[in-house]
């Protein structure tokens, strides 16, 4: 059962919750200070030493973002000094204990190893596991997308732009030289098809990609629906891809080896069904691409590029390295000109992101503790919780029926919707009778504005309100 806290808690903060840096170069976290005091609780930039008991019935929330080593985190934490915490990027031991809960500023949450919850997969424990999935998914995205457009199209644009500045350029003579290629017509393969998986899919369908999607067979009519090819397995779905993006999270803890159910699973297998000269994107997890096989893959030709983003740690005493980013610094030496490797930074570097994630792991603490209402759950609920369900920013991931239920109490939009479907219908039927009349070339051209007028307005709606599958949890 959960604890009672009718006289408050304290909750450690361990990472940090805003990004932009102020004149002495310290990240900025006055906004979830200011929230945190909103909200009626109380926020303290912390030190590293057991926060004193609660009795004013409030929240506390402690700051102490600079803890990284597994002897600082056991040493705040280690024996109940904290009732929950809030995490980012920090590890946190199965030592740790936080009887009320934690939230992880993300996605996954592999990184949550406390036994409070049962590890990072939630499943066992007293305590609620949650995290804020969405809040990062497309700036994640669009940094998949930068990696891409990195290598393809391929025009050299800081030569050019050094031969035009020297005014050692004639475009009638020279720019034949320069052949270039786009993103248009070629095949983006996407292994995953959660939150950041099915934007980087959506993107890579902006662009005109042919955009193929591996996921579990019961999202294949939701992958479908939205214009993407469904593949059964991550082969199939590399097979003549001309980029391949990894999206699926590192599945469950394998207690034989120590690792995890989908490491290595960009493997040989994969690699070689691709196109000659793909490129590889893996911002998810370290751990899933097999690096050896990388490597011949580099080799070979048949992988052009690879961008990784991997946590990378640097011991501060002896400068020994470790991480999941480790085993690619091998392929440094040989194919180094084609390799792009972030320290995990794709989806850690966008302030707005970090505080929007900051601001909902807030919410969530709040309603674990005072409400016994769990947002977001991860693995099993504990006992005298209640699960409240999904939440996202909209547009990210599946609509929930609560929010189908928001959207309809918004009667202007409701309306909206209604008007431009029926229009589309009836014109649609009045284009049906008019081919079966043959006055089709007639009735097109009146029809004409109209019809692209609802349409238009129809998929803004749809759009701006996330009523596109598949639903939350589906």
């Amino acid at each position: 059962m959960p604890t009672k806290t009718t006289n408050g808690a304290n909750i450690l903060i361990c990472d940090l919750v805003g990004l932009k840096l102020l004149a002495d170069g310290k990240p900025d976290h006055s906004e979830i200070a200011r929230y945190v005091a909103e909200k009626g609780g109380v926020f303290h930039e912390g030190k590293m030493s057991a926060p004193a008991a609660v009795t004013d019935g409030r929240l506390h929330f402690h700051y102490l973002p600079d803890l990284s080593t597994r002897e600082e985190l056991l040493a705040v934490a280690g024996n109940s000094q904290y009732d929950a915490v809030i995490a980012a990027a920090t590890f946190l031991p199965a030592e740790t204990v936080f009887p009320l809960g934690g939230v992880r500023i993300g996605a996954g949450t592999g990184n949550m190893g406390s036994a409070s919850w049962g590890g990072g997969s939630g499943a066992g424990g007293t305590a609620p596991l949650m995290n804020t999935p969405g809040t990062n998914s497309r700036a994640t995205a669009q940094m998949v997308l930068k990696a891409l457009l990195k290598v393809v199209p391929d025009l050299p644009v800081d030569e050019l732009h050094a031969l035009v500045a020297a005014g050692q350029f004639d475009t009638g003579r020279q720019l034949r030289d320069f052949p270039t290629e786009k993103l248009e017509g070629k095949r983006l393969a996407v292994i995953g098809y959660g939150n950041i998986g099915r934007e980087v899919a959506r993107l890579g369908h902006a662009f005109g990609m042919d955009v193929v999607v591996h996921a579990r067979a019961r999202y294949r009519q939701w992958i479908e629906a939205e214009g993407f090819i469904y593949a059964e397995d991550p082969v199939q779905a590399a097979a003549g891809a001309d980029a391949l993006s990894v999206h699926v999270g590192l599945g469950q803890p394998v207690a034989e080896t120590g690792g995890w159910s989908n490491s290595g699973l960009i493997g040989d297998a994969v690699l070689s069904a691709l196109n000659d000269g793909a490129v590889l994107i893996n911002y998810d997890r370290g751990e899933l691409v097999d690096v050896p096989a990388l490597g011949r893959a580099l080799a070979s030709g048949k992988v052009r590029h690879a961008a990784i983003d991997a946590d990378l740690f640097r011991n501060i005493e002896t400068g020994a390295l470790s991480g999941p980013m480790l085993p690619y610094l091998a392929l440094v030496e040989t194919h180094g000109d084609r390799l792009g490797l972030l320290p995990h930074a794709a989806a850690d570097t966008d302030h707005p992101s970090r505080v929007a994630g900051a601001k909902q792991a807030v919410d969530q603490i709040f309603a674990a503790i005072i409400e016994k209402r769990v947002i977001n759950l991860k693995g099993t609920l504990p006992e005298g919780y209640t699960d409240a369900g999904p939440q996202v920013p909209t547009g990210i991931g599946g609509l929930s029926a609560s929010g189908l239920a928001r959207f309809a109490g918004n009667e202007a939009a409701l309306k909206s919707l209604e008007a431009a479907a029926r229009e589309i219908a009836d014109l649609s039927a009045s284009l049906a009778k008019a081919s079966t009349e043959g006055r089709l070339d007639e009735a097109a051209t009146t029809t004409l504005e109209d019809l692209l007028r609802n349409t238009n307005t129809l998929s803004t709606l749809i759009r701006e309100n996330g009523l596109q599958g598949p639903p939350a949890r589906a």
